[in-house]
């Protein structure tokens, strides 16, 4: 008679002590993005993440804002090239940026991550990356879940996803609402494709072109696959300096659909933004995805964010100020629209003229 090994969590490919080593490797940079209202309070390995509501007291009637997201197909070409400490900035910039649209200040974010199969270093080497990405946002990561999947996805094969929540002054709360005839349509420059539209993306360099990601690409002055993973620009703070130092009536967070379909989020329905092309140079990767892979000018323009990656909608007389504190910060921005009556425009948004070139 035969001896048979009873059945394990193990055998099944899940393997708890290295999760547990994953935990103890991404404590240090946890600790790295507290603020005060969770300092001291129960720390990693708990089962729920902690923060000191009490903060809130100086509101007059604080609410509450929420958003969750992920990265998409970026975490493939991070998976590909064996970097995973810049993919977390993504998944932050992703979260915080809509938060801050309605003038909301991050509190807190807590993340999740998918895994075929747990390898310490580069669980922690994600967490890493997020919690960078927090110290860049002003908020703490109060924890999260690591979740290893084997059967699902391949040892190498990630997820990751998101959830932060903010905090806004009631009679602060953005919207459209404020947006006014006469304002000006301000564009903060990104630092490339952010975490939008990599399904074309892929497509185009792998399929159409058959590029490799350790292609030296001269218009970029690096490697295909650096200038892919280049991490999502994240503005809360600069949007909430804006909002300390001038007028703002509004922002739009530029994500999946572009830039024209998002900023009609926040435009009223009596009103048109209208901006102007000819006011930036989209950087060399949206030129390169456009001729790699024939794409048609308007497939780009709402899949991709063409180089602004943020929207500030000020009155005209806060303009030069708002200009100047994002200067003063180093972020890249210029006019580049206005608002004006909706009229016979079926649409809140639209881009007009040819970039400059």
């Amino acid at each position: 008679m035969s001896e048979t090994t009873g059945a394990s969590y193990a055998a099944a490919g899940v393997d708890i002590e290295a999760g547990d080593r994953a935990v103890e490797l991404m404590k240090e940079w946890v600790k790295k993005t507290q603020r005060p209202e969770v300092a001291g309070l129960g720390g990693l390995g708990g089962f729920a993440g902690l923060f000191d509501a009490s903060a809130l007291k100086r509101y007059e009637r604080p609410l509450l804002a929420s958003a969750t997201d992920g990265v998409g197909t970026k975490v493939d070409l991070a998976r590909q090239m064996g970097v995973y400490d810049t993919i977390g900035h993504d998944l932050v910039g992703m979260v915080v940026d809509d938060l801050v649209v309605c003038g909301a200040e991050p509190l807190f974010m807590t993340d999740y991550i998918c895994v075929g199969k747990v390898h310490p270093e580069r669980v922690a080497a994600i967490v890493k990356g997020i919690a960078e990405g927090c110290v860049l946002a002003g908020c703490a990561l109060v924890g999260g879940e690591t979740a290893e999947h084997p059967g699902l996805l391949g040892p190498d094969d990630f997820d990751v996803a998101g959830a932060g929540t903010g905090v806004v002054e009631a009679d602060r709360l953005l919207g459209p609402d404020r947006i006014r005839k006469g304002d000006a349509v301000i564009a903060m420059a990104s630092s490339g494709l952010h975490s939008n539209g990599y399904s074309l993306v892929r497509h185009v360099v792998f399929d159409r072109a058959g590029w490799t990601l350790d292609r030296q690409v001269e218009e970029f002055g690096r490697t295909l696959g650096e200038e892919l993973l280049e991490p999502t620009r994240i503005y809360s703070l600069d949007c909430l300096a804006l909002t300390r130092t001038t007028e703002v009536h509004g922002f739009s967070h530029v994500t999946g659909g572009g830039l024209a379909n998002n900023l009609a989020r926040v435009i009223p329905d009596s009103l048109h933004a209208t901006v102007d092309r000819s006011t930036w140079t989209p950087g060399a990767v949206f030129d390169l995805i456009g001729k790699a892979g024939q794409v048609e000018q308007l497939e780009l323009e709402k899949t991709l964010n063409m180089g602004v990656g943020m929207i500030a909608i000020v009155p005209a007389e806060s303009v030069d100020a708002a200009l100047t504190t994002l200067a003063d910060r180093g972020v890249d921005s210029w006019v580049a629209g206005e608002i004006t009556d909706r009229g016979a425009h079926t649409t809140g948004a639209e881009l007009v003229g040819g970039y400059a070139r």
